[in-house]
């Protein structure tokens, strides 16, 4: 489907949905399952494009796994922390995720390896993980500009000590680092240097290694995490619903008004982004959490000034939601989403634009002014959370036409049809 042209509802909406499994938590597990000495069952395994990327890498890599998509389900035979593959090409896609986490997983296991992936994966810097695994001993090389992939890797595994890494582009660089140094021969200390972008991901990162039996020493400031040699095991793990894809349904009350429940997902999730609903609550809405579910009921009534250096997946859902209350929202310390799947400030603040809305951005944000909207086609420039944010503005407003929807496959391949059905109430 080249284009799909998005139905507006007219009245409140009165739905619940349980979204798929979190893609952050998955490509975790999935790793640290293939690392482990022993066998792991993985439930409410997410099937997206970026999870097939990741456990493409680790079968090539020498992994047993088998994967019952209709259950949700995968079994996984650990390696116990050596790849049966020492000496290949793999290819990673457009999955920042699988790049950053396999990258430290490999030189920490040893071998010679190339990393390749798209054009716009060969766009987005992995500079800051490549000098830490040099100081860890490994001979890493990008082959675009010394900043970007491609990535070889020629290893004898991680000699281990103490290493600084900056992390003001990704979390991803300290999570990959983390992952893998359990299988280093001695002690590894990892300090962070400088601002650290989205910090609750790598709390996600500790508490999936814990329940593969690794435990991660943590001082008090966050900025130095302590790793001593240890052997993940196998285990049977539960995978949440995700969160950045829930943002979407919370928004749909916050948009159109009435109740959206997420079934699966409470306010204590391991996952930082269900923090996306207390921003809805200061633009006032109500919301609710039980034990196993939250609730959002809308309308949404006035724009905020919100930083969400920590939960950046959902700025452009904040962004949709942002255009149909009174006010400016501002949202401050995202500089590091220009890398992401496209520029999410610049790409888009033009897509915005094009809706009606007056954008200014800045430095390390943008501030939207809601304006008398129209329909327009979206493009979502092969980013799946532009189409999936911007699809929303459509509820509302008649002749949004989001190009390429196909793209939401990347993360959530049923988006299109779950959102028909929360929504079907108000039609």
């Amino acid at each position: 489907m080249e284009k799909l042209e998005i139905q507006t509802v007219t009245g409140p909406v009165k739905g619940a949905i349980r979204p798929p499994g979190s893609k952050s938590i998955t490509n975790r597990a999935l790793l640290c399952a293939a690392l482990a000495e022993g066998v792991s069952t993985l439930r409410g395994l997410l099937d997206s494009d970026d999870t097939h990327l990741m456990l493409s890498a680790l079968q090539q890599l020498g992994v047993q796994v088998s994967v019952d998509w209709v259950g949700s389900n995968a079994v996984i035979e650990g390696c116990r922390g050596r790849f049966p593959n020492s000496d290949i090409e793999l290819f990673v896609g457009n999955s920042g995720t699988t790049m950053r986490f396999i990258a430290a997983a490999l030189a920490a296991s040893g071998g010679r390896y190339r990393l390749i992936g798209t054009a716009r994966m060969h766009e987005r810097p992995i500079d800051e993980l490549v000098v830490a695994l040099r100081g860890l001993g490994v001979d890493v090389t990008c082959e675009t500009e010394g900043r970007f992939p491609p990535l070889t890797i020629s290893s004898t595994r991680f000699k281990g000590g103490h290493v600084s890494i900056a992390a003001a582009k990704s979390s991803q660089f300290i999570s990959g680092l983390l992952m893998a140094a359990p299988l280093s021969s001695v002690p590894l200390e990892i300090e962070t240097t400088g601002p650290v972008v989205s910090q609750p991901y790598i709390t996600m990162t500790r508490d999936v290694m814990r329940s593969f039996g690794v435990d991660v020493a943590v001082s008090h400031d966050k900025k130095r995490y302590s790793v001593l040699p240890q052997h993940y095991r196998g285990v049977s793990y539960e995978i949440e619903p995700d969160a950045s894809a829930a943002s979407y349904f919370l928004a749909v009350a916050a948009i159109c008004g009435g109740t959206v429940v997420i079934d699966g997902l409470a306010s204590d999730s391991i996952q930082g982004d269900v923090g996306f609903a207390q921003l809805l609550s200061k633009m006032g809405c109500r919301v609710e959490s039980g034990v196993q579910s939250m609730s959002v009921t809308g309308p949404a009534l006035r724009g905020i000034d919100c930083d969400m250096r920590d939960i950046s997946d959902t700025v452009q859902t904040m962004a949709a939601v942002s255009l149909f209350v009174q006010g400016p929202t501002t949202i401050r310390g995202i500089d590091h989403i220009r890398g992401k799947e496209t520029d999410r400030i610049g790409n888009l603040a033009i897509e915005l634009r094009k809706l009606g809305a007056s954008v200014i951005e800045s430095a390390g944000g943008m501030t939207i002014e809601p304006r008398q909207l129209r329909g327009t086609e979206i493009n979502t420039h092969d980013d799946h959370r532009m189409a999936m944010s911007l699809a929303l503005v459509g509820l509302r407003q008649p002749g949004v036409v989001i190009l390429d929807p196909g793209c939401v496959s990347k993360t959530y391949p049923g988006y299109f049809e779950d959102l028909e059905k929360v929504t079907a109430t108000s039609k």
